[in-house]
């Protein structure tokens, strides 16, 4: 394997980092109220900009090593910092904020009693927490772990477990953990240890969940920007015949106006269209700046270079009142004849429609030198490492002309967004 050379000022940055990096890692739970937490990287950056290919976004970066480094906007947390906390926990939102995001994701959806909770998908707990493990609670799940009197694990591909199968109070006894499952497991102890290896189990101990109202109270004290994410409900709706989707849409904003929360701090999201135009139409102080997280791509025959492909158009959705589209950024990359990165047609027909863009997800995909699974796959031709995570990033962010990016690590959009002058 041909490594390349590490040189000396990088190596001293790596050193002079690792204690910070131990330091925001920890997700100490005593933050003082209304005090931000500076901003600490960590190594990551440094390695991903050692390991692009010369040139001259290499050169200008490698510049900026000795900071200082501040909190942007252009920075989202996704989940918080999913690459390496379990998502959606206290501990990941902490470190998503050390690491300079200056807006943090809490995905919406909500228990049995009707309470709003901070989760990825309502049925998610199976792979996101330690209920299998919970012989007082697993019981209640849509479909239980089942066992054969020898105590072999019988059900493992089928094992469904909801927020909505729990009370509030029950939900918050859980431990967050890294999302995984193994769905060929004989034991719970299999089931549960099925983290990738490009991810770790170090700070997955028992991450503290949290209720959305709680997400609220930690991300003011935390001094940053929210955008909670209204998930599809994976129940009936109108759930036990009289909760409907527009409750649901509107107990989210409830929850913002109740803890005086400024709507310019707040950009709610939806792949429901309908929610946005909710929004828009009920509650314009949030709508004007509602996220359509767009997932038309997954439509038979989409071409994201084919504007006929598309429905509603560009142009329909800024005449509804749309402000931002978010699609994975793949959608936004093509490749020229040169194989050079580029802007797709879509990215440059929502700019001229006058959409602001917002992307997802960066450091989501494990290593890069396969050409990145699915959010590379449209640019895999010119993706060989991981320092092309860069590459693709100065395109979304200097040509595309993206406001903000969703990272697993945040640190990463931090470095590049400090260094380029992005706030």
């Amino acid at each position: 394997m041909k490594c390349k050379k590490i040189t000396l000022i990088t190596a001293i940055i790596y050193t002079s980092l690792i204690a910070a990096a131990f330091v925001f890692a920890a997700g100490d739970k005593k933050d003082p109220k209304g005090k931000e937490p500076g901003v600490q990287l960590g190594p990551r950056p440094f390695y991903l900009v050692t390991d692009m290919d010369p040139g001259r976004l290499k050169t200008e970066l490698e510049q900026c090593s000795a900071g200082p480094f501040e909190k942007t906007d252009f920075s989202i947390g996704h989940r918080g910092a999913a690459l390496q906390f379990p998502e959606h926990t206290r501990e990941s939102y902490i470190a998503a904020a050390r690491m300079g995001a200056g807006i943090i994701e809490c995905d919406v959806t909500f228990t049995r009693d009707r309470e709003l909770v901070c989760r990825h998908s309502q049925c998610d707990l199976h792979t996101t927490t330690d209920v299998v493990a919970r012989e007082d609670l697993r019981g209640k799940c849509s479909t239980p772990p089942e066992f054969s009197t020898s105590g072999k694990l019988l059900n493992a591909a089928d094992i469904k477990c909801c927020a909505s199968d729990f009370t509030l109070a029950e939900f918050k006894s859980l431990c967050g953990k890294m999302d995984a499952a193994n769905r060929k497991a004989n034991t719970i102890e299999q089931y549960l240890d099925a983290t990738a290896g490009w991810r770790t189990d170090l700070y997955a101990t028992c991450g503290t969940v949290l209720s959305h109202a709680e997400s609220i109270d930690l991300f003011k004290d935390l001094g940053v920007k929210m955008t909670p994410e209204l998930k599809s409900p994976g129940v009936n709706m109108p759930y036990e015949g009289d909760y409907t989707r527009q409750d649901y849409a509107q107990q989210m904003i409830d929850e913002y106006r109740a803890a005086g929360v400024n709507p310019q701090n707040v950009y709610v999201q939806s792949f429901d269209l309908n929610d946005v135009r909710y929004w828009i139409d009920k509650e314009p102080d949030f709508g004007r700046q509602a996220v359509f997280l767009d997932g038309r791509f997954r439509r038979s025959g989409f071409n994201h270079n084919a504007p006929g492909t598309w429905s509603p158009s560009m142009e329909q959705l800024a005449a509804e009142g749309v402000n931002i589209i978010a699609p994975p950024l793949g959608l936004l990359l093509t490749l020229d004849g040169q194989k050079k990165i580029v802007p797709s047609v879509y990215a440059k027909r929502a700019k001229a429609a006058g959409l602001d863009i917002i992307t997802w997800t960066l450091e989501r995909s494990g290593l890069l030198k396969n050409g990145g699974g699915f959010y590379y796959r449209t640019v895999a031709g010119a993706i060989n490492n991981d320092g092309d995570v860069y590459v693709a990033l100065d395109v979304l962010a200097q040509e595309v002309g993206i406001r903000g990016i969703f990272s697993d690590w945040p640190a990463t959009v931090t470095y590049y967004a400090n260094c380029k002058g992005l706030k």
